[in-house]
């Protein structure tokens, strides 16, 4: 089953995603996780992903399809995949139709995870993560020791560069005039279906599981 799914930054599509990858038995493949590799990498192309993304924009299209281009040729992408963060553009999305087009396949459903813009905007400003041993918190829902010490390592965590305020802002900016359009794109196309992301983490995973199945 090949699926794609949709949502605000910040609506939880990353931990959703594998959840369902995982249910439906094919690969999670989230463009972020490519982008962060790219960046902890230090490669001329993670250094350039990193100075767009730390600015609130997102990775220009060529680099973007190539990647994901690449990953889904992976043998282990054959039966399906559940992808995360792509497409973000109509183009992006002409593109994807393109490439399985190629392999004589198609998308079977287009999945869109509505979360109100406050709700992520809040998730996305609350996050902090330790820059000694990776664990995250959330300073609302998952907070830090006293005086924001991690509560693995003890290290003082930190607020990522784009967690800040004003770099989700223009995130949500930007994710209204490039990704949203994708909305009436798939929708025209018969394979849209809106699910609420609201709600403890295993409710919205058991809606995105009915309406990935068609149940």
């Amino acid at each position: 089953m090949r699926i794609v799914l949709l949502g605000l930054p910040g609506a939880g599509k990353g931990t959703q995603a594998a959840r369902l990858a995982e249910v439906l038995g094919v690969p999670h493949v989230a463009t972020g996780d490519m982008f962060r590799e790219a960046m902890a990498a230090g490669t001329p192309v993670g250094l350039q992903v990193k100075a767009v993304v730390e600015a609130g924009a997102y990775v220009p299209d060529g680099l973007t399809i190539a990647l994901v281009e690449e990953r889904l040729r992976q043998p282990d992408c054959a039966p399906g995949f559940v992808l995360d963060g792509f497409p973000r553009t109509v183009g992006q999305a002409e593109a994807l139709d393109r490439l399985l087009g190629r392999a004589a396949a198609r998308l079977d459903r287009v999945l869109l995870l509505d979360v109100p813009e406050a709700v992520v905007l809040a998730r996305l400003t609350g996050r902090r993560t330790c820059p000694a041993c990776g664990a995250t918190y959330h300073m609302a829902s998952a907070p830090p020791g006293p005086g924001g010490a991690c509560l693995r390592c003890g290290a003082t965590v930190v607020q990522r560069a784009d967690d800040r305020e004003d770099v989700q802002r223009r995130r949500l900016e930007t994710y209204r005039t490039l990704t949203e359009p994708l909305v009436p794109f798939y929708a025209a196309a018969g394979r849209l279906v809106r699910v609420s992301g609201e709600g403890a983490v295993d409710e919205v995973a058991a809606r995105l599981r009915a309406a990935a199945v068609g149940a």
